[in-house]
């Protein structure tokens, strides 16, 4: 199934928001990859650690994205570019002249347009076969569960602390890992949690506002900042799905590009953490 498709709905009788993305079918016969998906995909099937096997599971794999701003952009043109057979993408914001400068999704065309749909045309320009799905809204503690129930791994490319606690707790009552990016001005963060592995968020950083050093909109942000965490989300993603490498499980990866420093800083769970601490009943347990 290829094309996107915005499908935010409501249906009282069944008790759901979205409907239900179905079982994709990734491979042109029963043997393996197509010879044309050898080839698109060819530097990453060499790669030892992915191989065709890895490449297989990243076909039948389903990564949410959201946001669709500066880390969402770079993030998910790299997901459909590796070959993840379904992508997700939530945005209620509209396509803005002040975002093009580091939303790469986007173009000069685009302005007026729903970033959700922007986004979803510009991963599937990439590859024809992706099955990309925009739903146009914001992410809030109700429609939470519902997006995220279908998917596989969660990348969190908003730019509010308020909903990244809301992302953050959702995902951890859901069973659902997650990696969370955030950027402003030189700097930027990514952490991951995997049930049952690490930190939340909301153990780290708690119910406390976002510093000024991680308010893009008042001190501005570097666009090859975005481009340089949303990249490394994505291949947190490509990690988690395929079984390659080591996450960032119980660590918190900082960059300052004004000094080209990247820092990896040790995280520890909070045990009285009241989203995943020990007295919290998550899915994952």
């Amino acid at each position: 199934m290829t094309g996107t498709e915005g499908i935010q709905y409501n249906d009282a009788e069944e008790g759901r928001r979205f409907r239900p993305l179905g079982e994709r079918m990734f491979c042109m016969n029963g043997n393996g990859l197509s010879a044309e998906q050898k080839e698109r995909y060819s530097r990453q099937i060499r790669m030892p650690e992915i191989g065709e096997a890895g490449q297989a599971k990243l076909l039948a794999s389903k990564v949410l994205i959201i946001g669709a701003g500066g880390l969402g952009s770079p993030a998910a043109l790299y997901l459909a570019a590796a070959g993840v057979g379904t992508v997700g993408i939530a945005d209620g914001d509209r396509v803005e002249l002040s975002n093009l400068q580091r939303q790469i999704l986007h173009g000069s065309s685009d302005i007026g347009r729903a970033k959700a749909a922007s986004a979803a045309d510009a991963m599937q320009r990439l590859d024809p076969e992706l099955y990309a799905v925009s739903y146009e809204l914001t992410a809030d503690e109700e429609n939470l569960p519902d997006l995220l129930a279908e998917y596989d791994f969660v990348l969190d490319c908003t730019d509010r602390h308020e909903t990244k606690l809301l992302i953050s707790d959702a995902c951890v009552r859901a069973g659902k890992p997650l990696c969370t990016g955030s950027v402003a001005g030189f700097y930027g963060q990514v952490m991951t949690r995997v049930p049952g592995d690490g930190p939340c968020y909301r153990c780290i950083f708690g119910n406390a506002p976002a510093g000024p050093a991680l308010d893009a909109k008042e001190n501005g942000v570097l666009g090859a900042a975005a481009g340089i965490i949303g990249c490394i989300m994505a291949a947190e993603a490509v990690k988690y799905l395929t079984g390659a490498g080591e996450l960032l499980t119980g660590s918190l990866l900082t960059c300052d590009l004004s000094e080209m420093r990247f820092e990896k800083i040790p995280m520890k769970r909070d045990r009285n953490c009241p989203a995943c601490g020990k007295t919290n009943t998550e899915a994952e347990e």
